[in-house]
């Protein structure tokens, strides 16, 4: 991910303050419900109120607390990337949730039976090949193709249209409901205006020459999902999804809490601001110009790189490589850094993946810990299909579940 989209410092505000921090352990996650209200509230505007547009990814939220206060605003319609995040999610109210990632053997058994479990929840999974196709043969999942615009992830390639009606065409003889296509367009994320807007457009232009091209095979597109964060302006602002046939849904999850990247890669013009943060202490004063905090990256991720946060109202720090549980900060020469016991709030790079680092998080409402809740998406179900293999006896069935 380019350091070129990352926030170099974030300004203190005092909504983020806990005003009794003594019995808080750190490393911890703090949630601050007033301000996700207010990224939802943002992303509701972008879409002219129109919330059935956002189909929400959820591997940001991972509590079942924002889950619930996304559906409380009506966003109905979700993603998701593992089983235990779409059982979460039937469980809190979900009307229609995609498995945007591919689904293969006991996985894909896994979804049947939250299926069945859930029989109300409209339920879809991405397919690229015939082998994914026909593991849902008999099911009442629905399908849609993942289509790869150069990501170079997952998909068929877009420009491979007879592949495309292949697939279309096989999964409507396996009788299963063909819903559209899935089109994630995230290698977009390090460039700039004007630049992105023109390359996405471009993109979206070809997805449309698709879809009408599917059309004159005789295979109908009923919904076509696009963008994540970075391409979310983009997606709304091309003129061919405002006019067409199918329905069209945007699928950002990043924007629920924000981070340093998205905060950096989206426009202060649309209201945004952070509302998950680290909470971290000083631990040690190792150099006259480096202090170090307890938030090493099995609290605050690394995968997009170093450095790996902001801390919030300390300009003067750039945090360096981390280890496991230390991270080292830099102090810019002159300043008076915190001193060794000092709580730091730190505004991670990428906020996803350091969600689903803590088992639990702190809501914090008007300097005040409201309540603490589990960050009930953590990680992933299993390792085993049936709960009652002997290899599994001495583990509980919620461990195995969730």
């Amino acid at each position: 991910m380019s350091s070129q989209f990352m926030l170099r410092e974030f300004a203190w505000n005092d909504r983020y303050r806990i005003a009794d921090p003594e019995n808080v352990m750190t490393p911890a996650l703090a949630i601050y419900p007033d301000a996700i209200a207010s990224n939802i509230q943002s992303t509701l505007n972008l879409l002219g109120g129109h919330a059935d547009r956002w189909r929400a990814h959820i591997k940001t939220a991972k509590l079942n607390y924002t889950l619930r206060m996304l559906i409380d605003r009506g966003v109905l319609n979700f993603k998701c990337a593992t089983t235990l995040e779409l059982l979460q999610a039937c469980r809190n109210g979900a009307q229609d949730v995609l498995v945007a990632y591919p689904m293969m053997g006991a996985n894909a058994r896994r979804v049947r039976e939250i299926k069945k479990e859930f029989p109300h929840v409209r339920i879809s999974v991405l397919a690229e090949n015939e082998e994914q196709i026909d593991q849902w043969r008999g099911s009442n999942i629905g399908i849609f193709l993942d289509i790869n615009p150069g990501m170079n992830r997952t998909g068929i390639e877009q420009s491979d249209e007879q592949k495309i009606l292949a697939m279309a065409k096989a999964a409507k003889h396996a009788q299963l409901e063909f819903r559209g296509l899935h089109y994630y367009d995230g290698q977009f994320g390090s460039v700039a205006e004007p630049e992105l807007t023109k390359a996405t457009h471009q993109g979206y232009t070809k997805l449309l020459d698709l879809v009408r091209s599917l059309g004159t095979s005789g295979i109908e597109i009923s919904e076509v999902i696009t963008a994540g964060t970075p391409t979310l302006p983009c997606s709304l602002s091309f003129a061919g999804f405002q006019s067409a046939s199918f329905v069209h849904r945007v699928s950002p999850g990043t924007v629920v809490y924000q981070d340093a990247t998205s905060l950096a890669q989206l426009s202060p013009k649309y209201g945004y601001t952070a509302a998950a943060l680290v909470l971290a202490r000083v631990v040690s004063h190792p150099r006259r110009d480096i202090i170090t905090c307890d938030a090493g990256h099995k609290a605050v991720s690394a995968d997009a790189g170093v450095p790996t946060c902001v801390v919030v109202g300390h300009p003067e720090l750039t945090p360096l490589s981390p280890s496991e549980e230390h991270l080292p900060l830099a102090v810019a020469e002159g300043a008076q850094p915190p001193r060794v016991g000092d709580l730091l709030y730190l505004l991670p790079r990428h906020v996803c993946p350091t969600v689903n680092n803590f088992d639990a998080a702190l809501i914090v409402r008007g300097s005040q810990i409201e309540s603490v809740e589990d960050v009930s998406a953590r990680g992933h179900e299993g390792p085993l299909l049936d709960t009652h293999h002997p290899a599994i006896s001495g583990i509980t069935s919620e461990m195995v579940s969730k």
